[in-house]
């Protein structure tokens, strides 16, 4: 375990930092309501499903649909996004489990939905991306 992190597989310091970057970039970019840093965390080609269900399978698609959810329901929704296990499924690419924990905009915790969510982050060629993932909306803070 490090700094509170489940790590089950031989990962490497460099490579539990640069995975746990792309999950704050991530979050950065959420709370910044950034469509388009959010989706350069993700592979070029890439599965992913958000808390809505809708799956979306590349980056162009990824911004395309979070632009107008940040700029409508989700404009005032803010998240801290705690990294809680990694695992090593083959080497750089590692499953990442993440809680999500509702703040406002300075980042306190505050009441709402939790998310829990798994992504499939791996080496590519432009760095660590996000090539899979599901998001999962939960009613506690049983993320």
């Amino acid at each position: 375990m490090t700094d509170g992190i489940l790590v089950v597989g031989d990962i490497s310091a460099r490579a539990q930092a640069a995975v746990t970057g792309v999950v704050k970039a991530l979050e950065k970019a959420f709370n910044a309501k950034d469509p388009i840093a959010l989706s350069e965390q993700f592979a070029l080609r890439t599965s992913w499903s958000n808390a809505m269900g809708t799956r979306l399978d590349d980056r162009r698609s990824i911004a395309e649909s979070a632009a107008p959810a940040m700029e409508g329901f989700l404009c005032d929704s803010y998240a801290r996004y705690d990294v809680v296990k990694l695992l090593e499924i083959a080497p750089n690419v590692i499953a990442v489990s993440v809680a999500q924990t509702p703040t406002d905009s300075s980042g306190n915790p505050i009441e709402g939905a939790w998310g829990a969510t798994l992504y499939v982050i791996s080496e590519q060629e432009e760095g660590w991306k996000i090539v899979a993932g599901q998001n999962t909306a939960v009613e506690s803070s049983s993320a």
